[in-house]
């Protein structure tokens, strides 16, 4: 399997989330807030992934479940399943993820040239972390088509 070097840049800092036994990354930068999982208001018509909205300090806000979005198995929230709170172009988004595991530094960034389209659509990369493969999100692309 070839891979491209992407951004060796150091101190890159992501937060790490858990979506079933994987762990993700989104860059620090786009997160605005971390709250538990609270009563979420349907909206009509919208795509299966979109959860409905949230009322944060006075902000209505989008909720996504990040499951549905990357096609996996649909699970029941609990006391461990958190809102992550991401901000692109001054649009707040919330992103229910299964649980927050830490703000770390990925400085060794690949995109292996085995990424399908699918993957390329969500994913900027894979971040090596001592023995652990975090998949970091591309953020603007997870968020490219919510209307709300």
């Amino acid at each position: 399997m070839e891979e491209l070097m992407m951004n060796e840049l150091e101190g890159d800092k992501y937060l790490t989330f858990a979506i079933g036994a994987d762990a993700y990354g989104i860059e620090i930068e786009f997160v605005d807030d971390i709250i538990g999982v609270q009563n979420i208001t349907y909206v009509p018509r919208q795509p299966e992934f979109i959860k409905g909205v949230i009322n944060l300090r006075g902000l209505i806000i989008p909720v996504i479940d990040i499951r549905i979005r990357f096609n996996e198995e649909t699970r029941a929230y609990d006391d461990r399943t958190c809102i992550v709170v991401i901000k692109i172009d001054d649009m707040p988004v919330g992103i229910v993820v299964d649980r927050v595991l830490e703000v770390v530094e990925i400085s060794e960034i690949t995109v292996p040239s085995s990424f399908s389209e699918a993957n390329k659509n969500f994913m900027t990369g894979i971040g090596k972390l001592q023995d652990k493969i975090v998949l970091l999100v591309d953020c603007k692309a997870l968020l490219e088509d919510i209307v709300v």
